[in-house]
C-alpha cells in the first residue's frame, strides 16, 4: 500500500513521519470471517470542467472543454469489523466524504471492490439501505416545516419498517437521545444539537447494523457533543452497532473510537490504534516555567514558543532531553517559582503530520491531470 510520507530511517524524516510508518496495515485480504465492511483496491476520479469568466472561454468550452481530473481515491485498501467504532480522518479534501459515499451507495466505485455486510452497495443498493444508517452533519433528513414525531412516521411508511421494531427503536433512541422534550417541535425550530440528534434518531429507526457519521458534531457546543458521543458508544455498546465516523475534531474521535485510518492525498497513511499514535508521540511535551524574571530563559533542547510576564513556555522531547537538566538549566540563569509539563493534545499531534505531509508534497489535488477534451 503506498504511503506519502518518508520512510523513518530516510534522511529528514520527522517524527510524525516515523510513527505513521511505523504502524503496520491490516490486510483487507485476510480471511476474517468478522470483517463487516472490506474495501480493495477502491478507486475515485472525479472530471471537473475548467474555463475563465471570459466570453471567449465560454465558447470555446462549448466545443473543446478542458477536463480536470482529480484522482479522489488512490487504491484505499480497508477492512473494518463487526463491532468496531473507526475514526476516518484527514485533511480538507483527502478523500473523507468520497469514502462515507461510496460506502452509503451514493458512488459508485471506478475501480476496485466495495463490500459492506457481505452486498454491494449500488448494485444491492434496495436491500443494501435497510441495514445501513447515514448521518451528514451538514445535511438533515427532518421535514423541515413538519415536527420531529412526523420525520419518524414518514420514515417508518416509506422504508416499511415493521410496526414492533419501529415501536421499540422508537422508544429506544427516544430514550438514548432524549428526543421527548423536542419530539412534537417543528424541525425548523430546533437548535442545531437538538437537530443532530433528530436525525441520528431518524437514522436508527429501522434498527441497521452500520452506521456512517460524516461531521456529527459540526457546529455543536460542548454539552451538545458530549450528548452525541456518550449516544454512539452507548450504541456501540449494547447494540454492537458497527461505527465509522468521520470529524476534524480529534478529540471527539479520540473519545469514540479506539482505531484511526488517516488518509492523506486519496491514501491510506495510518490505519491503527489511538494509543499507539498517543505513545509515539507522547515524548513530545510541553514545559511552562514561571520564573523571577522577565526574560525568557535559554535551555539547550527546548524551543521556546511563547514568553510574557514572567512566564515562558517551551517545546521539547522527553527522549532526547530529560525535564531536570531543563530545569537545572533554568536555575542557572533566573529563580524558578513553578513548573508545569503536559504532552501534546491529540489535535496537536494531528496538525503537526498534517503539517509535514503539506511540506512533503501539499494537497491531493496537486496530481490533478487537466486536459482539453473532445
Amino acid at each position: 500500500m503506498p504511503a506519502p510520507v518518508p520512510s523513518a530511517t530516510s534522511p529528514g524524516a520527522s517524527a510524525a513521519d516515523s510513527a505513521l510508518t511505523s504502524v503496520t496495515h491490516p490486510s483487507p485480504s485476510s480471511p476474517d470471517g468478522d470483517a463487516l465492511i472490506s474495501m480493495l483496491g477502491v478507486r475515485k476520479v472525479f472530471s471537473q470542467r475548467q474555463r475563465s469568466g471570459t466570453l471567449r472561454d465560454v465558447v470555446r468550452s462549448l466545443f473543446r472543454p478542458t477536463i480536470r481530473r482529480v484522482e479522489a481515491l488512490k487504491g484505499i485498501d480497508l477492512t473494518i469489523r463487526r463491532g468496531e467504532i473507526v475514526a476516518y480522518a484527514g485533511p480538507n479534501g483527502a478523500g473523507k466524504s468520497t469514502t462515507i459515499k461510496l460506502l452509503a451507495g451514493l458512488l459508485a466505485p471506478d475501480a476496485g471492490s466495495v463490500r459492506v455486510i457481505g452486498m454491494d452497495p449500488v448494485r444491492e443498493r434496495a436491500r443494501y439501505v435497510g441495514r445501513i444508517g447515514v448521518v451528514f452533519g451538514q445535511r438533515t433528513e427532518l421535514w423541515w416545516d413538519q415536527p420531529v414525531a412526523a420525520s419518524f412516521e414518514w420514515k417508518r411508511v416509506v422504508w416499511d419498517v415493521p410496526r414492533e421494531r419501529y415501536e421499540r427503536m422508537s422508544r429506544f433512541v427516544r430514550e438514548l437521545l432524549g428526543l421527548d422534550e423536542f419530539f412534537q417541535s417543528l424541525a425548523r425550530e430546533l437548535s442545531l444539537g437538538q437537530r443532530m440528534r433528530a436525525d441520528l434518531g431518524l437514522a436508527l429507526l429501522h434498527e441497521p447494523d452500520v452506521l456512517f457519521l460524516d461531521e456529527p458534531t459540526l457546529g455543536l457546543d460542548v454539552l451538545a457533543k458530549r450528548n452525541i458521543l456518550r449516544a454512539i458508544k452507548e450504541l456501540n455498546r449494547e447494540r454492537q452497532v458497527t461505527v465509522v465516523v468521520t470529524s476534524h475534531d480529534m478529540g471527539d474521535l479520540e473519545e469514540l473510537a479506539g482505531r484511526i485510518v488517516l488518509i492523506h492525498r486519496g491514501s491510506i497513511a495510518f490505519d491503527g490504534p489511538f494509543d499507539r499514535l498517543r505513545r509515539d508521540f507522547a515524548e513530545r511535551r510541553r514545559l511552562l516555567l514561571e520564573t523571577g524574571g522577565d526574560a525568557a530563559p535559554v535551555l539547550d533542547g527546548a524551543e521556546l514558543q511563547r514568553s510574557g510576564a514572567g512566564r515562558h513556555e517551551y517545546l521539547f522531547d522527553a527522549r532526547r532531553v530529560k525535564i531536570a537538566d531543563l530545569l537545572a538549566q533554568a536555575g542557572a540563569q533566573t529563580p524558578v517559582l513553578d513548573v508545569e509539563t503536559h504532552r501534546e493534545s491529540i489535535d496537536e499531534v494531528i496538525a503537526n503530520i498534517y503539517e509535514s505531509w503539506q511540506r512533503d508534497g501539499g494537497s491531493r489535488e496537486d496530481a490533478a491531470e487537466v486536459a482539453p477534451h473532445g
